[in-house]
């Protein structure tokens, strides 16, 4: 008998996570039965079991794997040299996590968004799956962080705010964004680099009076 290939595996496991992440993103976790994935794969039972025990592993590792794409596309855009401006990263990164996965598209848009959001509604009843995504989102933040203090380094951004709060004010621009989008439809990755560009237009604190003197 044939010995089945890797390669034959990895993209049964890929088509697998790939309905199933389709039917979490159009129904949430709690309305999509296993029946309703090995519908979607088209798999009989015994093919979609050997590779996952149930749904709650699915979900487990649909979490997981979005939260490695997410810190592989930054460490991608990131290790440019000399880094993107800040408008322009965001950016790259918002455009590789939509297109990572072309067979995730529903009726001409991508389910990334909607998916992102049924993870984040998860976690609020799921200890298991909060303790995943918070363990992955320290990971993640961390390059965010390295790559303001590249910026600071270079003049930049400021200086005199912390790394941290700017990089983690960086990703909640970049996850409201994906709310936007999961709530009221696809748009153009470039209204967020506008948005962005425009806000770090803004200007810097006043100049202090060298005397200390005030006006009045």
């Amino acid at each position: 008998m044939a010995r089945v290939s890797q390669e034959h595996l990895d993209a049964r496991r890929r088509q697998i996570l790939d309905g199933a992440a389709l039917c979490f993103a159009r129904n949430g976790f709690h309305a999509t039965s296993m029946q309703d994935v090995l519908k979607e794969v088209d798999l009989s039972a015994g093919a979609v079991y050997r590779y996952f025990s149930g749904k709650e592993e699915l979900i487990a590792a649909i979490v997981t794997e979005v939260l490695q794409e997410v810190g592989d596309a930054f460490e991608a855009v990131g290790e440019q040299s000399p880094p993107p401006p800040p408008d322009v990263m965001v950016g790259q990164v918002m455009g590789r996590m939509l297109g990572l996965r072309p067979g995730l598209v529903e009726d001409g848009a991508a389910v990334f968004p909607r998916l992102i959001i049924q993870v984040w509604a998860e976690t609020l009843r799921n200890d298991e799956l909060a303790k995943v995504l918070n363990e992955g989102y320290a990971e993640v933040r961390q390059p965010w962080v390295r790559l303001v203090e590249r910026y600071q380094a270079a003049g930049m951004m400021r200086a005199d705010v912390p790394a941290e709060s700017v990089a983690r004010t960086m990703i909640a621009a970049a996850q409201g964004f994906v709310a936007q989008m999961a709530l009221f439809g696809n748009a153009p990755v470039d209204i967020l680099q506008d948005g962005l560009r425009g806000l770090m237009s803004l200007g810097g604190p006043a100049p202090r009076d060298p005397g200390g003197s005030q006006a009045g």
